[in-house]
């Protein structure tokens, strides 16, 4: 993912974007009052909605980022990439009696890669879809490179999310649908054509067969196992989303953990936006001093916190009961 300039989305979806944002390794984001966490202090959520909340299993989140990361580097075209593919699969097969996989090749500046989105599917009685997602690729360009963080953690988290789904057997609400993005990270350089590969024919498969118009909410997770988690108000999410977001963490008394920098971001959720699907994205950009463990060989196990995990899995699900009640 990057800082970046969407302008033209902006035009397109009536969204209120980042004027003068940069890539990520310059960005520094800026440090502002999220209007979401002013609107979260006033009336609108001053009574949470009633209801069961659900928590996750965070040591046993942590168990699977661990399994993942011990795979090594995971870039596409690789051994530890088709391992990882492995694992998902036999994974989200026990878990889930409908799981597809999206496989398509992408035209990428080191060759053509066979590329596979994983979408492990949990039926609900009301009709529409929930889509939770994380990108399960690691950095291409840097040797030894595991990615704890960026890729690692939120793959673990959504694994334990498919063991809770499976658990409430046929939900009540909104099916729930968790999508495993291949090809996230750039292979050479960020630009529009070099980067989210998985996401970008994905949305381009469900806006053309029909499946957009069914999401109700996107909800994607990236960058959430830091110890010390900072949850960004991103910009380039659908507002009224966010503000889900933060009532979610706010019922749970999370909300420290939530919004309080703002920058906009380009990420899986992108394409979706571009789409008309409401989406947010649930990032830390801030790992390590200035955000110096990212994209390094750094981003390691030891720099990730099962709180952490707890924290953003806790938020997803109660921000589906939420969506649920809508």
């Amino acid at each position: 993912m990057r800082v970046t300039k969407l302008g033209s989305i902006a035009a397109a979806v009536s969204l209120s974007l980042c004027s003068a944002c940069t890539e990520k390794p310059e960005a520094k984001a800026r440090q502002q009052a999220s209007p979401v966490k002013s609107a979260a202090s006033g009336s609108a959520f001053a009574n949470p909605a009633p209801g069961k909340v659900t928590h996750i299993d965070s040591a046993r989140a942590m168990r699977y980022t661990a399994q993942v990361v011990g795979i090594g580097s995971r870039p596409i075209g690789s051994e530890g990439h088709r391992k990882l593919e492995d694992y998902l699969w036999s994974h989200l097969k026990a878990d889930s009696k409908e799981v597809g996989v999206d496989e398509f090749t992408s035209q990428t500046p080191a060759g053509n890669f066979m590329m596979r989105n994983f979408v492990a599917k949990f039926p609900g009685k009301r009709d529409g879809t929930i889509v939770i997602a994380s990108h399960y690729d690691t950095l291409y360009s840097l040797p030894g490179f595991v990615g704890a963080n960026d890729g690692g953690s939120s793959t673990g988290l959504l694994l334990e999310l498919a063991d809770q789904l499976r658990a409430q057997k046929q939900r009540e609400g909104y099916s729930v649908w968790l999508v495993f993005f291949d090809g996230e990270e750039a292979v050479k350089e960020w630009t529009d054509s070099d980067s989210l590969y998985g996401s970008r024919h994905l949305a381009q498969k469900w806006q053309a067969d029909g499946t957009a118009k069914k999401i109700k909410a996107l909800l994607l997770a990236d960058m959430i196992g830091d110890a010390d988690l900072n949850i960004e108000n991103d910009q380039n999410s659908t507002p009224w989303l966010e503000e889900t977001v933060y009532q979610a963490a706010t019922n749970l008394g999370y909300q420290s953990h939530f919004f309080a920098r703002s920058n906009a971001y380009s990420d899986d959720h992108i394409p979706f936006i571009k789409d008309g699907v409401p989406a947010a994205d649930l990032i830390d950009f801030d790992y390590g001093y200035n955000n110096a463990h990212w994209h390094t060989t750094q981003d390691t196990l030891d720099k990730l916190s099962p709180k952490s995990l707890q924290i953003t899995g806790d938020v997803i699900l109660e921000t589906v009961r939420l969506l649920d009640q809508k």
